[in-house]
């Protein structure tokens, strides 16, 4: 049974007002449950009940957090039937995409419970002093990462569970020491439901104070501007569309105190064909990119919705066998009948442009569903591409644009005139390579991750991840939102001058009770 009410600080709270259900997107049917709309009143109520929580989460021992960790993931495996199955109906998405993002969702928070268990995370840096220094002496100086407050997260449309409820997002500010508050996705408000019935059992069992975490819903944008606006919120996690990030940008930026708002905005991931490596194995680059283009009917982030090629032989056999896969490419429902238009729209206005030709579209379609995708490849001259601005937005969904160049030179500066991306992919032979440095070097000042003779579709959770990239992809490259690095965006460093030991946190005390790395002194040590 999923309760539609809100979710403040562990309690269900009923309020009067609008109320509207989720729809399963391949039908166009209602699905059961009714949800109820938050207002000011729950707003007010459930930030206040995240700064109290804060006071006590933010210092509560490393231990008990990462047991609250692992107790969602395990509540989350145990409703593990129920779930896949709302999330399904609620998506579009085939079950074993489901079920794999349950077990990315339950293994990304184990793994920030195994960060904070461990505790090196805080990057504890200590001065000792030296009252014998001349002419100055040198005072006692620790510094470590510290929670930032109560952080509001928008669960995201493409991600239901690993970017919504309790996805990476939420894991990590948890992790980090910071009270949560999410506003539920509209277009999965009963898988939202059941996760956040889960975190909040999970909260109750072990221990930890009650707004520690919270849900609201919305079915439009009213709540989640109030979020964003409220003077305890501390920061904002949100995954979704350009316009989407920016809006809640433009908010936090007007507040009395501006707050950071790390988002992710999408990106057209361009990926190098170098000519060496398409001349060697054209089809069976087209096999490998067809399939990436059309994951998910195209509804990732890290989607390859850019090709760069120079002209050659094997760029034109490599044109013939992905026009020939994306033909018999079978549709796929999208995630929502909004995102479905909005990629009908984007993609018929991208084919309207002038140069722009046609090279395939899906003929295989699922008629007995709605809001079926269409897989389009496209193709333009670099300079076309060059002077139209709309060749380098975001279509989300199986679309990719080929872009040719004349030769090298001219390739660079298609790759110059490209925006911030999450990723870029490079496909070359490796004797290949060494001819195309400044080529390489342009395109990684454009992006977070850089891939070599791979598909951008697939992000690992992981330390050495960086999933995010210079604007407009995200809105601080700085930072990413996916592995254990995420932790950063929710801490800010403050230092302890001349403290007595006792009083220090015990990530600083001079004993190291915590058994962690330190920089002492400028070496690292757990002494």
């Amino acid at each position: 049974m999923i309760n539609g009410n809100n979710i403040i600080a562990g309690n269900y709270v009923e309020i009067e007002g609008d109320v509207f259900n989720a729809t399963d997107p391949s039908t166009g049917k209602q699905l059961a449950g009714d949800f109820h709309a938050a207002d000011a009143l729950l707003v007010e109520k459930t930030l206040n009940a995240a700064t109290a929580a804060f006071k006590v989460y933010r210092i509560i021992a490393p231990a008990a957090k990462a047991t609250f960790l692992r107790s969602i993931a395990d509540k989350l495996n145990a409703i593990s039937d129920d779930l896949i199955n709302r999330a399904v109906a609620e998506s579009g998405l085939p079950v074993a995409r489901i079920t794999g993002e349950l077990g990315r969702t339950t293994g990304q928070l184990r793994m920030f419970a195994d960060l904070v268990e461990e505790g090196s995370w805080v990057d504890a840096v200590i001065d000792t002093a030296q009252p014998e220094r001349t002419p100055i002496p040198r005072s006692d100086i620790r510094r470590m990462f510290s929670p930032i407050g109560p952080v509001v997260v928008f669960g995201a449309s493409n991600f239901p569970l690993a970017f919504s409820v309790a996805g990476g997002d939420t894991a990590s500010a948890l992790a980090a020491g910071c009270p949560v508050v999410v506003k539920a996705h509209p277009a999965h408000p009963g898988t939202s439901a059941l996760v956040a019935a889960a975190i909040s059992a999970a909260a109750t069992e072990t221990g930890m104070p009650a707004g520690v975490f919270s849900m609201l819903y919305d079915n439009g944008y009213t709540v989640g501007a109030q979020l964003v606006k409220h003077e305890q919120t501390k920061a904002v996690a949100f995954t979704g569309s350009y316009n989407g990030g920016m809006a809640l940008i433009k908010l936090a930026q007007e507040r009395k105190s501006p707050i950071p708002v790390f988002t992710e905005m999408g990106s057209i991931n361009p990926v190098v064909l170098l000519p060496a490596i398409l001349n060697a194995q054209p089809e069976a680059l087209a096999s490998k990119y067809a399939g990436s283009i059309t994951l998910g009917a195209g509804q990732f982030c890290t989607n390859p919705g850019l090709l760069l090629a120079i002209k050659s032989e094997g760029l034109d056999k490599f044109v013939a066998s992905l026009g020939g896969a994306i033909e018999i490419t079978p549709s796929a429902t999208m995630l929502t009948a909004g995102i479905w238009k909005n990629y009908e729209k984007l993609s018929g206005e991208a084919l309207a442009e002038p140069g722009i030709e046609l090279i395939s579209k899906s003929t295989s379609i699922n008629t007995e569903k709605v809001n079926q995708s269409v897989a389009t490849i496209a193709k333009v001259s670099a300079q076309t591409f060059i002077a139209n601005k709309k060749f380098g937005e975001e279509v989300f969904g199986p679309w990719s644009l080929l872009v040719v160049a004349d030769d090298a030179a001219q390739l660079q500066q298609v790759i110059e005139s490209l925006d911030g991306q999450l990723t870029a992919t490079v496909m070359a032979e490796k004797e290949e390579l060494p001819l195309y440095g400044n080529l390489l070097n342009s395109l990684t000042e454009k992006t977070g991750r850089i891939i070599l003779n791979g598909v951008p579709t697939g992000v690992e959770v992981c330390a050495a991840m960086q999933h995010g990239g210079p604007f407009p992809a995200s809105s601080d490259s700085r930072f990413t939102s996916v592995g254990t690095g995420a932790v950063y965006r929710f801490v800010r460093p403050i230092a302890w001058q001349d403290w007595e030991d006792s009083l220090l946190p015990p990530e600083l005390q001079q004993a190291n009770p915590l058994n962690i790395w330190r920089q002492v002194n400028n070496k690292w040590t757990k002494e």
